[in-house]
């Protein structure tokens, strides 16, 4: 190849990688500010019966409607949240997708859509490390950019289908990702330490326990409180956006 040659070949190159640059920080850019990304994991499978469900689900949208979590929502600059079923099974057409709440009409609006959503009727095994790849993914491909990243997965067994949580969670880690969770202990013995040892992980990240099913409205909502406190900057953490710079 002649020099004139290579020498269009390498501008062609370096052209090439900077106009991907441009797309990327344009893709970037065009993302939602916002103080929070939220994605809840609802355990639906055969563990859970409709009973159950219900409480679940009237516990969320509940909280949702507490005047002390409306409160605590207009102190940021946007509430991103999302709600999928998980079981072995994720079926996309049984979530409430993604919500920018930053009034009381639009968060009554995401706890009507909780509270009406439609049971996934196929029913399978505790799959966390599952629901935990896939609240990653919901995070990672979404039109937000916050400042603090959440996964709540809550469930009433350990995981015993797939790949296991404490592989996930490395996902979750790589993208700033906390991961909370919302332990219902009703037959799994310390399902409490299983949570704090294998689910949860990252910057602030804790449990809230139910004691059953009946205690998961009550739990829910002071989770949710926990969560929505804003929290005080630390000297030494990393500040500013940045898709996925900081979880916790």
């Amino acid at each position: 190849m002649r020099t004139g040659d290579k020498n269009s070949v390498v501008a062609g190159i370096a052209a090439l990688v900077f106009a991907v640059g441009l797309s990327s920080g344009a893709i970037a850019q065009s993302k939602i500010p916002v103080s929070i990304e939220l994605v809840l994991a609802v355990d639906t499978s055969l563990s859970v019966d409709e009973v159950e469900y219900d409480l679940q689900m009237t516990g969320i949208a509940r909280a949702f409607r507490d005047p002390i979590i409306l409160a605590l929502i207009g102190q940021h600059a946007g509430v991103a949240v999302t709600l999928f079923q998980w079981s072995t099974n994720i079926d996309e057409q049984h979530m409430v997708g993604w919500h920018l709440l930053t009034s009381h009409e639009s968060s009554l609006a995401f706890a009507a859509k909780t509270e009406h959503l439609e049971r996934d009727p196929v029913e399978g095994f505790t799959a966390i490390g599952k629901a935990i790849d896939f609240g990653v993914r919901l995070i990672v491909d979404n039109k937000f950019d916050g400042r603090q990243l959440k996964i709540d997965i809550s469930g009433d067994g350990r995981n015993n289908s797939g790949v296991l949580p404490v592989v996930s969670k490395r996902g979750a880690l790589a993208h700033y990702i906390t991961i909370n969770g919302l332990p219902i202990l009703i037959d799994t013995f310390n399902l409490d330490t299983y949570y704090r040892e294998k689910v949860i992980d990252g910057p602030g990240s804790f449990i809230e326990i139910a004691t059953d099913y009946d205690d998961f409205a009550r739990a829910f909502r002071r989770k949710l409180i926990r969560e929505l406190t804003p929290r005080i900057s630390r000297p030494g953490l990393p500040s500013g956006s940045g898709h996925h710079q900081l979880g916790g």
